[in-house]
């Protein structure tokens, strides 16, 4: 997921490539240990201004969440994560499963 994003995205600077890479991440990671299939990732920049929108799209009907996580533990950190890249992130539930987005923003690249 992370060369399919970066080759998608590879106009960004670096310092927007990873927070960007870091989103699709923890996102996909939540769908694999915690969700079901089908599901699916979209990607979409736009240009002014430059934003990049993330999409992760499962079957399972169990949200994500924010928990608290101490300086040792080893997990629970995704959504945090995802909440301190972002401009902003959401759910949508939908008939099957949700679909948990995040927006972040980006430089232009002259």
């Amino acid at each position: 997921m992370r060369r399919w994003a970066q080759s998608m995205l590879c106009e960004l600077s670096e310092d927007d490539l990873v927070d960007v890479l870091l989103v699709v991440s923890e996102l996909a990671s939540n769908v694999f240990d915690h969700a079901r299939f089908p599901a699916r990732l979209r990607l979409r920049k736009s240009a002014e201004p430059c934003v990049v929108s993330i999409v992760a799209e499962d079957s399972s009907p169990d949200l994500p969440r924010l928990r608290p996580a101490t300086p040792d533990s080893v997990r629970s950190r995704g959504m945090v994560i995802v909440e301190k890249l972002s401009e902003r992130w959401g759910v949508v539930r939908r008939l099957t499963g949700k679909s948990v987005w995040a927006v972040l923003p980006c430089a232009a690249i002259p």
